[in-house]
């Protein structure tokens, strides 16, 4: 399954990205960091990538979602992942991403206190 984003924005300042399929190397993934870099040319500094329905995750995924905490932390914002499966949420743990990135159960905690 193709890597499909959706751009949704929660009131007042806070955009979430809906990503669903597999984040793994291929040019669907550079396309989570391309909308990730237009965010924070537009000054959006508060995002959540809505991680619910992604089914796998490999290290070109890992590094996408580490390169963009580090353009969000450079840009004064933040980013925060929310909804991994137990196999993401996993993968994401083993490779010390949660120290990196906020992991939250659902969006509502994610953006809770954003």
């Amino acid at each position: 399954m193709p890597l499909s984003i959706e751009t949704k924005h929660l009131h007042p300042d806070i955009v979430i990205l809906e990503l669903t399929g597999k984040i793994t190397m291929g040019n669907d993934c550079q396309q989570v960091e391309w909308t990730a870099k237009k965010l924070v040319n537009e000054n959006r500094k508060k995002v959540i990538f809505d991680i619910t329905n992604v089914t796998h995750l490999d290290s070109t995924g890992i590094g996408i979602i580490v390169t963009v905490a580090g353009q969000m932390k450079h840009a004064g914002g933040e980013l925060r992942v929310a909804g991994a499966n137990e196999h993401v949420d996993q993968i994401l743990r083993m490779t010390n991403v949660h120290q990196i990135v906020g992991l939250h159960r659902d969006t509502s905690a994610a953006a809770s206190n954003f």
